[in-house]
């Protein structure tokens, strides 16, 4: 896959047969999209694309948007590129693109930029300047512009949206099962590991601290995780820890890892977890005897899961 930072930087000798929006996720619900671009250029006759944007429009043009999403710009990328896509577009969005015109839109991207054969979209999808314009305008320009329009049914994007709204609100419930049914894979989270207070070392239980420099990431509800990485192209189970470490009076939200049968030094490297099951609530404990009896049986409870596997 061919990635590019800019709609100015993309260049291509063939007609391409594209799809613009968030694509937050890359769940069932966008596959189902995604599928019908690739089929349509599986002839060679034409290239596929994919324009979305960086940072999300609602980051920009709501101020006191909290928008969590489900992808960072990395993992999204690499999401795509799992489908099969052949040139992925991430533009800067800013409040001059919002401005401009759909004709502008039109004329000057689609039309002029991506030399374009088929746009593959949504029926409700609205663009240009405030939003004003809709598919039977695109549909006009189409017909103008000499370029198809194949409009996405009603049903199959009610399964996008909702399949966006109950990953959200069953990765903020901590129901990974639902969460993870939808997206098509298991939610995970990518970041450096990092030198925490380790603790962990001194009770048997030595974790690698997970840093996500992007606050935009949705974290999950706090509490105990059966996971996997992989680490070296090697599977790796174990359980993770997201919150605050109350037993010994944490003062921010860490996500520890402790990985089974596990003990080399990755310290600087970046990983991703695989969020598998959800096995209980943090919670704090009188004694640090009894938060090591309760590891031991969570490391029971998640070997139990994941031999289920």
């Amino acid at each position: 896959m061919k990635l590019f930072h800019s709609i100015n930087d993309f260049q291509s000798t063939k007609k391409t047969i594209l799809t613009l929006g968030t694509f937050d996720g890359v769940h069932i619900g966008h596959k189902k999209i995604l599928e019908r671009i690739t089929q349509n250029t599986e002839n060679g006759k034409y290239e596929s694309l994919v324009l979305t944007f960086f940072p999300h429009p609602r980051m920009v043009l709501q101020e006191k948007s909290e928008i969590k999403l489900l992808n960072t710009i990395s993992e999204k990328t690499r999401l795509l590129e799992e489908t099969g896509i052949e040139n992925l577009i991430i533009h800067p969005f800013d409040e001059n693109f919002s401005r401009l015109t759909a004709e502008e839109f039109v004329h000057s991207i689609l039309v002029d930029k991506f030399k374009i054969q088929k746009i593959i979209i949504g029926h409700d999808h609205r663009f240009g300047r405030n939003r004003t314009a809709n598919i039977d305008d695109l549909i006009a320009f189409g017909a103008e512009y000499g370029f198809e329009v194949e409009q996405i049914s009603a049903k199959e994007i009610q399964d996008v949206s909702v399949s966006s709204t109950k990953i959200r609100k069953a990765l903020n419930e901590g129901n990974m099962t639902l969460a993870n049914e939808y997206l098509g894979y298991n939610y995970f989270l990518s970041g450096e590991v990092v030198k925490g207070k380790q603790l962990g070392r001194t009770i048997g239980f030595p974790t690698a601290n997970i840093q996500i420099d992007e606050d935009y990431k949705l974290i999950p509800k706090n509490g105990v995780y059966a996971v996997k990485a992989i680490i070296e192209q090697k599977e790796v189970f174990g359980m993770m820890n997201i919150g605050f470490n109350p037993t010994v009076n944490g003062e921010k939200q860490t996500i520890e890892v402790h990985l089974f049968d596990f003990d080399a030094d990755i310290y600087g490297q970046k990983i991703a977890v695989s969020l598998l099951h959800y096995l209980r609530e943090e919670q704090k404990f009188g004694s640090l005897d009894l938060l090591i009896e309760q590891l031991n049986q969570d490391k029971i409870n998640a070997l139990g899961l994941l031999r289920q596997l």
